[in-house]
């Protein structure tokens, strides 16, 4: 019940069991009517008719009641969810298959929404009918089975954001002299039956066809007849292929785009992508086929921005002509695209278009990409001992969690989807690991860093960040000060990864890198040139990852990777004790072709540095944070999605192991959390592609009971990597996945 003299402004509309409905009721949310029909005979201009998820056989829904401009008359179902499309959604039959009907009708009205709806009409009538209908919007309103008929004059008709298919005769109809309609961001999958096609407007001026994705199974995509000139046909995907991508028998009218000469006049088209596949002509301009662009625009001045090219999203060879290169500013523009998803910027596609210049072409926005990189730093985001990113100088207590504020932090932006640190633990009281993992998910197994009481130990992190803030567990008794330096984020916005295999840019024993074989001196500095080296171009390059080890040290030490030109910052990325072999993966800015390497120690040592990849402006890889995962533990059965298991064993001596990425999206690297433990023996670990020849190069160092951690990005072949076992007895290997790049 509403309050004395209060105006109602919605009617409910809702047949489920238990919702006491009654078309003879008021249509209040305790008492709604069954029927739609019965809420569109007393509705009133501003009122809306909210219809609950449901199927609802209203033979011959007809509207005939109007709204006023100001106070629009509105039906609406359940909230369209982007992520279950069709879901506790609102149906709208036509009637049952003996009483053939069509499912909506809208008979003289005007000043009508229409939203979030699924209409079925039966017996191949129409979806949706308007006759002499004015000012009425249709907002994601699906049909399958029947087309949309706009005629007797309508003007000011807008269908947008819906998804259409199979029936015969056209999808959109617009004829008998409306004006005025636009068909926007629709998805219309044209049928197999005679006569079908995708939009055909015929003695209907000025209609607009824009961001439409047609497919049009050897049957005409867009159709423009009669006295329809004045129209807009933009930023449109046409493929008129049998079954998406099988050429058209040689009678077939399988023209994309098609314009006669009594409706060119004021008429333009631009920006549309039509597909070459269906072997018939792209266009048809005052009856002259075309099947080429540039003989079509040669001839008619009209598709300048046009591409006769194939849509495919996946062919990541290239970019899809598709991509970023709309016209943004075509009348008729929607918001999102045909599943509400917004328009979202490809980092790695030029933006051609007009306006932002990353709106996509056809009805649906291009969402699968990830997040490039931009190399910042060395800078401390994190020290417990300095109440550096916490409220007080204090250790991390025992199997205590901190969570860090990462964006807004030295530069670091709203959107950034991951953060690399160098994360070092120092004082630990106990033997423990640390666990990095993104800010309010569940405690993972993974470590990050292993330790044994009393040591220092840094590791390369790569971590998703949530909510601007990333967390570290503390997963030992005892009280550990941890220390955070930013090297780098993800966002939408960087510089692209370029795997490499491991390739030997530094070895002070060789020399490579050097001019000659000796440790680096005690305090002293080495500058290394990588711009040109092992892979890496010579120009365009912002930064390297390498995985850096540090061996035969004569005193206690750290060493700083840093940019070549800049001031050593207060920051380490290897600790040592003499005489150890340290390895850390290292991600460093570039400056001038160059990264430094401080050696912080009275003592000299031997330094080697093995390219895992560089960061430019070229490429199609993306990252794409994930986890942090387990993907292999060889201390526990392990299952593939093949069905066949590997058994819980360490690897044997000189053994590799394969891992595999089977189930996950193309992929060309990945980034992962190795650690050793259990080893029989000294030894050290290489991690590189499957099915190349295990290269000279180390991940991971150990000796003879140790467990360490480190961080390896390495190159994909065969959704698979290998990691050999470089020591004269067993060990057991833990990887846990953190992130992968792929186009």
């Amino acid at each position: 019940m509403t309050a004395a003299g209060a105006a109602v402004t919605t009617l409910y509309v809702n047949n489920a069991a238990g919702s006491n409905c009654s078309d003879a009721g008021s249509g209040t949310k305790a008492a709604p009517y069954c029927h739609v029909t019965a809420a569109a005979a007393v509705v009133l201009p501003g009122q809306t008719v909210d219809i609950a998820g449901g199927t609802y056989n209203d033979t011959a829904l007809t509207i005939t009641r109007s709204g006023t401009a100001q106070a629009p008359i509105t039906f609406r179902g359940p909230a369209y969810d982007v992520n279950n499309p069709g879901m506790n959604a609102a149906h709208i039959s036509g009637g049952a298959p003996n009483h053939p009907d069509n499912g909506i009708v809208v008979l003289g009205a005007q000043h009508v929404r229409f939203q979030d709806l699924a209409v079925e009409p039966s017996g191949q009538r129409q979806a949706v009918v308007l006759d002499d209908a004015h000012d009425v919007s249709f907002t994601r309103v699906n049909a399958w089975g029947g087309g949309v008929k706009i005629g007797n004059g309508s003007t000011g008709v807008t269908y947008a954001q819906s998804q259409f298919g199979y029936t015969s005769g056209p999808l959109f109809q617009v004829d008998s002299g409306a004006t005025g309609t636009v068909i926007s961001t629709n998805v219309i999958q044209v049928s197999l039956a005679a006569g079908s096609s995708g939009v055909l407007a015929n003695d209907a001026p000025s209609t607009v066809v824009v961001s439409n994705t047609i497919r049009g199974n050897c049957w005409p995509g867009i159709v423009l007849t009669g006295t329809s000139g004045g129209a807009v046909v933009e930023n449109n995907v046409v493929d008129t292929s049998l079954d998406g991508g099988k050429a058209c028998g040689a009678s077939a009218s399988d023209t994309g785009i098609s314009v006669d000469a009594t409706s060119t006049g004021g008429t333009k088209v631009d920006y549309n992508v039509v597909s070459p596949l269906s072997g018939g002509p792209a266009y048809s301009w005052a009856g002259t086929a075309y099947t080429t662009q540039q003989a079509f625009t040669a001839a008619s001045g009209q598709g300048g921005h046009d591409f006769v090219a194939t849509d495919d999203f996946q062919n990541k060879a290239q970019p899809s002509p598709v991509i970023d290169s709309a016209d943004e500013t075509a009348p008729g523009m929607i918001g999102g695209d045909a599943w509400n998803w917004p328009a979202l910027d490809d980092p790695v596609v030029p933006n051609t278009g007009t306006g932002s210049g990353f709106r996509d072409r056809g009805a649906q926005e291009f969402q699968d990409f990830g997040s490039l990189f931009t190399p910042a730093g060395p800078t401390r985001l994190l020290d417990t001992r300095a109440a550096i990113g916490v409220p007080r100088a204090a250790p991390l207590s025992p199997y205590g969690t901190v969570d860090l504020q990462v964006a807004g932090n030295a530069g670091i932006p709203a959107d950034a989807t991951a953060v690399t640190l160098n994360v070092t633990v120092t004082d630990p009281k106990q033997d423990g690991h640390l666990t990095v993992y993104p800010y309010g998910d569940v405690l993972r197994t993974s470590s990050n860093l292993n330790w044994t009481a009393g040591t220092t130990i840094p590791n390369l992190v790569t971590v998703p960040v949530k909510d601007g803030r990333i967390s570290l567990h503390n997963h030992s008794p005892g009280t550990a000060h941890v220390i955070a330096d930013l090297a780098g984020y993800y966002s939408a916005k960087g510089s692209v990864f370029t795997a490499k295999s491991p390739t030997r840019l530094l070895d002070t024993r060789t020399p490579i890198g050097v001019p000659k074989a000796a440790p680096v001196g005690a305090n002293s500095t080495l500058d290394l040139q990588v711009a040109g080296v092992g892979g890496v171009p010579a120009d365009g390059v912002t930064a390297v990852t390498m995985n850096v080890t540090v061996t035969d040290p004569q005193q206690d030490g750290h060493l700083t990777v840093f940019p070549h030109g800049a001031q050593q910052p207060d920051a380490s990325n290897l600790n040592w004790t003499a005489g150890t072999t340290v390895p850390n993966l290292v991600t460093v800015p570039v400056k001038d072709g160059k990264v430094s390497f401080a050696n912080v120690s009275f003592g000299t040592t031997h330094v080697i540095a093995d390219l895992a990849g560089y960061y430019s402006a070229e490429g199609r890889d993306t990252f794409r944070p994930v986890g942090p995962s387990r993907v292999m533990d060889t201390r526990e059965t392990r299952y593939f999605e093949d069905g066949s298991n590997r058994p819980a064993g360490a690897v044997p001596a000189r053994d590799t192991l394969v891992i595999s990425f089977g189930e996950m999206p193309e992929t060309t690297s990945v980034t992962l959390n190795v650690t050793v433990t259990e080893p029989g023996g000294p030894g050290h670990l290489t991690v590189y592609p499957h099915g190349t020849t295990a290269p000279d190069a180390s991940n991971l160092n150990w000796t003879k009971g140790q467990t360490i951690a480190n961080q390896v990005i390495v190159s994909v072949q065969d959704k698979k990597v290998s990691l050999y076992n470089a020591s004269d007895a067993p060990v057991h290997v833990i990887v846990d996945l953190f992130g992968y790049q792929g186009p």
